[in-house]
């Protein structure tokens, strides 16, 4: 049986008094969202903790795409997956190979070029988007999903190598010098020592990623506009354009796109967690 003590006990208390606020903070924006979504178009803004009559209507209206808002649903969905997908593998290929490359190979300048790339962020993205607008049209890939992906790509990895730089440096150069010896070469060394002890770090950094572009919404505006061509971020956004918004389809629409990036956190919290603050503390 545990002991209590008036330590455990004070915190314990402290942890209360600052669990239940942050949870309730967090909480009840998603459960007003919730009951915009199971509510009639009448009483969703009746202000009642409870619907008096809970419906499922509006979701079967969103995945049947019977509103004019939501006529692309499932392919703008789709867009969005792909996107998020695309820029996860991406930013993990780019991250993974350049901290390999700056902290086991030591290259010539790598640090230097880290240091550069971590400088982008003294500038809000959003000061980037008219550049990347104008980038993007001069090499023709506006209107193109692969423009957002490069876009959200430029911006996900000079934090995702610093995370990777930092937690390859935990890692013992005995293994490598050890590789060598037994003739491994650079390329080996990579695939067989170095991406197994990387795997927690890798995972985290390649979900940070893909939430960054699954939530983006300013560079998917201004890079897309084909109706079927844009994320559902962005189609969520067009609701607002009517003078009358059908806010119980919105809500609707955006608790089901808030589901997949909720999935993925809580399948890989573990790895988020463990991942992202390696090399944080030096032991």
């Amino acid at each position: 049986m545990k002991r209590w003590t008036l330590r455990s006990v004070t915190a314990e208390a402290k942890l209360l008094l600052i669990g239940i606020p942050v949870f309730l903070w967090t909480i009840i924006p998603v459960y007003h969202m919730f009951l915009f979504a199971i509510s009639e178009r009448e009483s969703a803004t009746s202000g009642r903790l409870w619907p008096k009559s809970p419906t499922l209507q509006n979701f079967d209206t969103v995945f049947n795409q019977r509103h004019f808002y939501l006529s692309h649903f499932w392919v703008q969905l789709g867009n969005s997956l792909f996107i998020a997908i695309a820029v996860g593998l991406i930013t993990l290929l780019v991250a993974t190979t350049a901290a390999f490359a700056i902290s086991r190979l030591r290259v010539r300048g790598g640090r230097t070029v880290l240091n550069m790339a971590l400088f982008t962020y003294f500038i809000p993205a959003a000061f980037l988007a008219v550049p990347m607008y104008k980038t993007m049209a001069n090499y023709g890939l506006l209107n193109n999903k692969w423009s957002l992906i490069f876009a959200m790509v430029t911006i996900a990895s000079p934090y995702c190598i610093w995370v990777l730089k930092q937690a390859s440096d935990k890692l013992p150069y005995e293994l490598d010098e050890a590789a060598r010896m037994d003739g491994a070469t650079p390329v080996q060394l990579f695939r067989l020592v170095y991406l197994p002890l990387m795997v927690p770090s890798m995972v985290a950094v390649g979900t940070y990623a893909l939430l960054l572009a699954w939530n983006e919404y300013l560079y998917a505006f201004l890079l897309l506009s084909n109706e079927t061509d844009i994320t559902l971020a962005v189609a969520l956004g067009n609701f607002l354009a009517a003078d009358d918004s059908p806010w119980e389809l919105l809500m609707a629409t955006g608790f089901v796109y808030a589901l997949p990036p909720a999935a993925i956190y809580y399948a890989f919290k573990r790895y988020m967690v463990g991942g992202l603050t390696a090399g944080a503390v030096k032991s």
